[in-house]
């Protein structure tokens, strides 16, 4: 998959091996609302990319 890095600025390819997807879920007014992400750490750089609700279901990789 995919990522961007911040600090580098640049992307990078990262083996699926290595990414968890995770959940962000926080409270607001009118109910919860869910973030969908893929998380990675490259070269000690913490990863992040934001995906839908059916590209995180279709991942088979462990959640964090």
């Amino acid at each position: 998959m995919q990522f961007y890095n911040v600090k580098t600025r640049s992307k990078v390819d990262v083996p699926d091996d290595q990414i968890k997807k995770t959940k962000y879920v926080r409270k607001t007014a009118k109910g919860d609302q869910v973030r969908y992400a893929v998380r990675a750490n490259v070269n000690g750089t913490n990863l992040t990319k934001f995906v839908g609700k059916d590209v995180y279901d279709k991942l088979t990789v462990p959640e964090e």
